[in-house]
């Protein structure tokens, strides 16, 4: 006799089982499972380093007082277009670099007095290469001058607005704070009135090259001394700090417990964007303030 259970085809528990059991998998099929997850993962953070965005410290005071020593910003490779690796083609991008932006690029570094000490990426292939960040002052075809921090483009300077602001950099030396009006882009740029930087007269860009400068006018290095950049050696721009402090170092000091318990946190920069102010804001008119910025005593 068969029971209704029976004839209907239905199986035991114990049969369900037997027909859905896999065969069991080897160590190397395991293994490869786990591997490849995380090759998968690590591609996918690559992919996006190369062409999205990429993260950068600040080692230098040449940026002075856009760009702090400790600051730590993503740049957007997507904007000019990202370059394929170990290649000079570049992806197509949204925009031209502008005059104003704050850029990430590439430089070769030199021994002297064989090589210089800086010079433009492409003019020395076989050197060593360093990123730089610095702002587009001049575009291509620009007639450039540089006088006492001043900068002239085609014949019309761009004027500097002055505040009752300094900032003491890591030399202890008091700076002057003022305001740049370079074409319709607003930053800060700082002043030392005892000394003068680089000075370049009638300059004009190369077609397909760039122009930098920094904002810490009289201690950058900068095109004023080694020359012009061109699109292919540039990151991207820079666009937003994720990170902040007062530590000078590379990527190891994050994992140094002491840094955590003693550095300097600046708080309130973390997220904020790096960018122009734009003519045309009432707000403009006033220095851009940073965050290390003091009341400014006399200065001698």
């Amino acid at each position: 006799m068969t029971t209704d259970r029976q004839e209907s085809g239905a199986q035991t528990p114990g049969d369900d089982r037997a027909v859905n059991a896999e065969p069991p998998r080897s160590i190397a099929g395991r293994i490869w499972e786990q591997v490849g997850t995380l090759v998968l993962a690590i591609l996918i953070a690559v992919g996006i380093r190369t062409f999205v965005i990429e993260p950068f410290r600040i080692p230098s005071g040449s940026m002075l007082p856009t760009l702090l020593i400790g600051d730590h910003l993503f740049v957007n490779k997507f904007v000019f277009g990202p370059r394929i690796p170990f290649t000079e083609i570049r992806l197509p991008g949204l925009r031209d670099p502008e005059r104003g932006d704050v850029v990430v690029f590439e430089v070769a570094r030199g021994e002297p007095p064989r090589t210089p000490t800086i010079a433009p990426a492409d003019k020395y292939p076989d050197l060593r290469r360093d990123d730089f960040v610095k702002r587009i002052v001049g575009l291509p075809g620009d007639r450039i001058s540089v006088a006492d921090g001043h900068i002239t483009v085609n014949d019309v300077a761009a004027e500097q607005i002055a505040s009752d602001r300094t900032h003491v950099d890591e030399r202890g030396t008091r700076l002057r704070i003022h305001s740049e009006i370079l074409g319709d882009c607003v930053h800060a740029v700082l002043d030392d009135p005892h000394r003068n930087g680089p000075e370049k007269h009638e300059f004009v860009v190369p077609e397909g090259r760039y122009f930098m400068v920094g904002d810490n006018r009289d201690y950058s290095n900068d095109s004023r001394n080694w020359g012009t950049v061109r699109l292919e050696e540039m990151k991207g721009p820079a666009f937003i700090l994720y990170w902040s402090w007062s530590v000078n170092g590379n990527a190891l000091q994050f994992f140094n417990p002491a840094n955590w318990f003693t550095a300097e946190k600046r708080w309130d920069r973390v997220f904020s964007r790096v960018r122009c102010d734009r003519v045309g804001d009432e707000a403009e008119l006033e220095s851009p303030i940073p965050a290390q910025a003091t009341p400014a005593p006399p200065l001698d």
